[in-house]
Formats: structure tokens, C-alpha cells, sequence
């Protein structure tokens, strides 16, 4: 049955001089009218015992424009947003354990960012520009064509650290997703060496395009170096600030890219795909392992496969985090009572099969996985 989705695409932008102070602007307007009512719910909790709703701050936000007439300047929708988002961030905290209190924004922080819904066509692309309110045309470079029947619903500009523009548009498109039969069958285990072994020996991991930050800390570290040599706030500074800026955005574009294409690969080549739900940050914080860790960036790589199987009609199984896939004999079935980290091959007392440790939990996690689908 067709259901309706989301799908955003990102585009560099070009806005000019004029257009960056609006820019500049509207960032700052929004922080203000986030902090503020965050400052406000805070308060009323405090004196009260009762949140504000999202529709008293979104009432109260006229007279705040009031005394504040420079809010008049930006987009007026974005100052809603702000609330929205705001909203969200309090929901989150009550429902989920991990998420915390929400945070002041701070005007110190480098990746500015606002975003606006589409209302009356006041946002549209249109001759290698897009339109957006109070700033008007914008360059744009629009290096994927928008297919046809996609509807524009809201754009989200952002700033990075080291000063470039980017806008994030969202359409809402129909698409009937058939489901897929799962036919090829592949389990992965995370492996902080690799990224990830397989069941499947004709997948494999080629080392040199991994370890993206490793490679790049002797360089990293020597620019942080001289940064922290230079004053803050003047024209040296900024401009080492902005090389570091630089290098940190490199690694992690880095890392995308190549995550991107694995990810991209296993889904196309397989219908199911088997992992463990590991905790990761814990796993950093406990073995003491969080640059190796941080670098591979496996929960980066589930959610990139899982969109793109999910598109495809095919299925990411993510089995318990406990289940002992590392000490199983993949072939008798086996469990070993201990098996501790430093062992890396190890010889079933039974069956007498000798074991890589990384290929033989992922074979048991692809066992695992398909008996969690077809019970």
C-alpha cells in the first residue's frame, strides 16, 4: 500500500554579503527566543510545579516581539520553530532515560542553524537558487535533480564552523515499498580493527580506507598545538581556529563517504542483514577503547543500512546485545563458560573446530537473526 515519506537533501548555498548578515540574524534570534523560553519553563516549573505549554510560549512570543523589535527583522516562522524544537527537546527528556535536561544555546558554539516550514510556496528552488523568507534568492548548488511528485515541506539553513552554508531541504513524496523476501543472508559483528567481519567470505573490509582520525592525529595535534598558543579573539587566532575547523571536517567527511559505500554495498547485495545492539558509548567509556570506537563509527553505519535497506523493502535484525555469539561453536553449538578479550582464536573442546573469534560471531549472529525472523 503506498504511504507517504520524508527524504531530505542537502545543498551547499552561496547566500552573499548582505544576505550573511540576515543570516548571521536570524541564528541569533532564534538562540534568544530558545534560551529565553527554556529560561521561562525552567522558572515556572520551579515557582509552580507546571511546565509551560508549547501554545502559552507560542502566544507570549508576540509581546516578546514586541519588546524585542529586532525579532521583527527575521523570519517569523523560524522564531516558531524555535518553540517547537524547544517542545521536542522537553518531550524527549520525559521519555526517554538517556536524554538529558535540555541546554542553553550558546552563541559561542560554531554550527549555527535555524529552520522554516513551507507555507504559501515562500520557500521553492528555482533556477539554481532557493527562495527563502526575508533573505530572498540564494546560490545553490543542486547536485541531485528532485524527482518528480515531491512536495516541499520545510528547509533547515545551517553554518559549520568553518563558515560554510548548507541548506537542508525536506520533501514528502508517496512510495510503495514492496516487501522483499529475504533470500541473501549476511551476519556482521563489529570489529574496532575492521569495522565490522562478516559471515559472508567474499565481504571484506579494506584497511587502508579505515581509521580516519588515526591517521590525521599527528597533523591534528600539531594545529591544536598552535592554536592554543594564540590569542583569543584576534586574527591569528581565528585563522588557526578555522584551519583546525577545517581538518576536523575532512576526517568526518571522510568517514561518511566511505560509510556510505559499504552500507550502500551490503544493502544492495543482501535482504537481511544481522547485527548486535551494542551500547557503544558504553563499550568507549568501559574497555577504555572511545578514539578506536568514535573512528569506526558503527552506530553511524547501522543507521545508514538501515534507511537504505528499509528503502529497498529489506531488514536490519539487531539481536540482543547478551547473546554469547563470540564464545557458540557456530558449528555444534557449544558455549564456552569465559572467553576473555585478548583471545582471538580459540578450539572447541567438542567438535574440535578452531575458531577466528570475530567470523565465528558473525556467523552465529546470522544463525541468530534469521531464527528471530522466520520463528
Amino acid at each position: 500500500m503506498p504511504q507517504m515519506k520524508h527524504k531530505a537533501y542537502k545543498f551547499r548555498i552561496y547566500p552573499n554579503t548582505e544576505q550573511q548578515v540576515l543570516l548571521a540574524r536570524t541564528f541569533g534570534s532564534v538562540r534568544l527566543v530558545y534560551n529565553h523560553y527554556l529560561e521561562a519553563k525552567t522558572k515556572s516549573y520551579e515557582e509552580t510545579g507546571k511546565s509551560l505549554s508549547y501554545t502559552k510560549c507560542a502566544a507570549d512570543l508576540v509581546s516578546f516581539k514586541k519588546e524585542n523589535p529586532f525579532l521583527k527583522e527575521v523570519d517569523s516562522i523560524a522564531l516558531q520553530q524555535a518553540l517547537r524544537h524547544l517542545d521536542a527537546a522537553f518531550q524527549n527528556f520525559f521519555r526517554e532515560k538517556k536524554v538529558g535536561y535540555p541546554k542553553f544555546k550558546s552563541r559561542k558554539h560554531r554550527h549555527d542553524s535555524y529552520s522554516s516550514v513551507c507555507v504559501n510556496n515562500n520557500i521553492r528552488l528555482e533556477c539554481g537558487t532557493i527562495v527563502l523568507p526575508k533573505i530572498g534568492k540564494v546560490r545553490i548548488k543542486q547536485h541531485r535533480i528532485i524527482p518528480q511528485g515531491h512536495i516541499l515541506k520545510s528547509v533547515t539553513v545551517s553554518k559549520t564552523p568553518t563558515g560554510k552554508y548548507f541548506a537542508s531541504v525536506l520533501f514528502e513524496h508517496e512510495v510503495d515499498i514492496q516487501k522483499v523476501e529475504p533470500g541473501n543472508i549476511i551476519g556482521l559483528d563489529f570489529s574496532m580493527h575492521d569495522l565490522f567481519v562478516s559471515s559472508e567470505d567474499e565481504v571484506q573490509v579494506d584497511e587502508q580506507f579505515l581509521h580516519h582520525y588515526r591517521k590525521a592525529q599527528d597533523r591534528l595535534a600539531r594545529e591544536q598545538r598552535i592554536l592554543s598558543h594564540r590569542q583569543k579573539g584576534s586574527r591569528r587566532y581565528e585563522k588557526q581556529r578555522r584551519k583546525v575547523a577545517l581538518l576536523h571536517e575532512k576526517i568526518a567527511n571522510q568517514r561518511k563517504d566511505y560509510i556510505h559505500k559499504q552500507s550502500r554495498q551490503i544493502a544492495n547485495a543482501y535482504d537481511l542483514v544481522c547485527v548486535e545492539d551494542l551500547n557503544m558509548q558504553g563499550m568507549s567509556q568501559a574497555l577504555n577503547f572511545g578514539k578506536s570506537v568514535s573512528d569506526n563509527a558503527w552506530g553511524m553505519f547501522l543507521r545508514f543500512l538501515d534507511y537504505k535497506l528499509t528503502e529497498q523493502g529489506k531488514m536490519l535484525v539487531k539481536i540482543d546485545k547478551w547473546f554469547p555469539s563470540s564464545k557458540t561453536c557456530h558449528k555444534c553449538g557449544y558455549v564456552l563458560e569465559e572467553l576473555s578479550l585478548n583471545i582471538r582464536k580459540w578450539e572447541c573442546p567438542v567438535c574440535h573446530a578452531v575458531h577466528d573469534r570475530d567470523r565465528n560471531a558473525a556467523k552465529n549472529i546470522k544463525t541468530e537473526g534469521m531464527r528471530m525472523v522466520f520463528a
